[in-house]
C-alpha cells in the first residue's frame, strides 16, 4: 500500500500526459508530497483533474469516508483482487472509471533495521510514474457540490525481490503469505489500454515491475541504512 507520494507539476501533466489543468489560479496540490485526503492530480479518459486522494464512496455522508456506524474507512488504496466486489470501489470499476496517477516518486516503510525508514521509489529512467487508480465523483448532500476523488490500486508483492522488503513483516506468517502490497505502474505504451480498454484488457496490465526499473533509497538522504540489493537512488 502507499500512504505518501510526490505528485508531478502541472507542467509535467501538460508535457508528458498531454492535458492542461484549467483550475484558477493554479491547482491546489502540493508537489513536495501529499498524503491521504489531500488533493492531487489524476488522468482520466479525455482529461486531467484534481481530486481528493481517498475515494469517496456513494454511501458516505461526508468527504472523509465513513462506513456503517459512522466509522472512518480508508479508501486511498484499493486491493486489485477485490476491486470488483468491494462496496467502496465496485461501482467505479464496473463503469470503467480507471485513471492514471502521475507521481515523481512514492514512499514505503522499510523495517529491515527494526524501525521504520521511509524508502523512496523513483523510476531509473527519470520519467514520472503513471500509477493505476480509480476515480469517482461524489455529491455533497449539504451543498450539492460535486467532489472528485481517486484511489490507488495495489497488488500483492510477496514474490518481488525488492518490494517484498517493504512494510513491517508478520513473524507468524511465512514470507510468501505476508500479503505485502505495492502500487501498480502502467507503462506509457499501455496508458490508452488502461484508460479506454475493457476490464479484461486492463487486468492483463496488472503485473509487478522489474527491479531494474527502480531507482530507490531512503527518502531522507541523511539516513543511510543497509539494503542488500543493488540499485541506489540515482
Amino acid at each position: 500500500m502507499c500512504n505518501r507520494y510526490r505528485p508531478v507539476s502541472v507542467t509535467v501533466v501538460r508535457d508528458v500526459f498531454g492535458f492542461t489543468l484549467l483550475e484558477e489560479p493554479q491547482p491546489l496540490y502540493a508537489t513536495q508530497g501529499i498524503g491521504p485526503w489531500q488533493p492531487g492530480p489524476f488522468i482520466r479518459a479525455g482529461s486531467a483533474a484534481v481530486g481528493q486522494w481517498g475515494l469517496i464512496p456513494w454511501f458516505s455522508p461526508a468527504r472523509r469516508p465513513t462506513g456503517r456506524g459512522g466509522r472512518p474507512i480508508s479508501t486511498n488504496n484499493c486491493r486489485i483482487e477485490t476491486v470488483a466486489t468491494a462496496p467502496s470501489f465496485k461501482g467505479p470499476w464496473a463503469r470503467g472509471q480507471r485513471c492514471l496517477i502521475p507521481a515523481l516518486d512514492y514512499d514505503e516503510p522499510y523495517w529491515g533495521t527494526g524501525r521504520n525508514v521511509w524508502w523512496r521509489f523513483a523510476r531509473r529512467d527519470q520519467a514520472p510514474w503513471a500509477l493505476a487508480g480509480l476515480w469517482s465523483e461524489w455529491t455533497d448532500p449539504q451543498t450539492g457540490e460535486g467532489v472528485l476523488s481517486y484511489t490507488m490500486l495495489t497488488q500483492n508483492c510477496d514474490g518481488h525481490p525488492l518490494l517484498n522488503r517493504m512494510h513491517r513483516p508478520d513473524p507468524s506468517l511465512p514470507a510468501d503469505a505476508q500479503d505485502k502490497r505495492s502500487v501498480i505502474p502502467i507503462e506509457r505504451a499501455d496508458w490508452g489500454t488502461w484508460l479506454h480498454g475493457s476490464i479484461e484488457e486492463a487486468m492483463a496490465l496488472v503485473k509487478l515491475p522489474p527491479v531494474e526499473l527502480f531507482a530507490h533509497g531512503p527518502a531522507d538522504p541523511a539516513v543511510q541504512v543497509p539494503l542488500d540489493l543493488a540499485g541506489g537512488m540515482s
